[in-house]
């Protein structure tokens, strides 16, 4: 199975997220999946920001690119995550035609 290893964001990078669902009305799922994090950590950063725990950070500001990045390394992950799934379905297949 494919693992994705664990990243760390910026505290600008969480709060661009949590500021796509709740003033652009995106769901938490779609976010989530657009930039390629799990819909728990998403909660996560949900409930900080509410909390007032997601205060401004050191980080550096989160810039388009580094937001489309992400959200094409987590498609990336996806799309090789289904062909191995379609690899194995194909060789199960070929195999149990014979």
């Amino acid at each position: 199975m494919f693992k994705i290893p664990k990243q760390s964001y910026t505290t600008e990078f969480k709060q661009e997220a949590v500021r796509l669902i709740e003033n652009e009305g995106k769901s938490p799922a779609q976010v989530a999946r657009d930039l390629g994090i799990s819909e728990q950590t998403l909660a996560n950063w949900r409930k900080a920001h509410k909390s007032g725990k997601l205060a401004s950070g050191t980080g550096k500001p989160v810039t388009a690119e580094q937001m489309e990045l992400s959200r094409l390394r987590a498609e990336n992950a996806r799309l090789k995550m289904e062909l191995e799934i379609l690899e194995k379905a194909t060789a199960y297949f070929a195999k149990k035609s014979q």
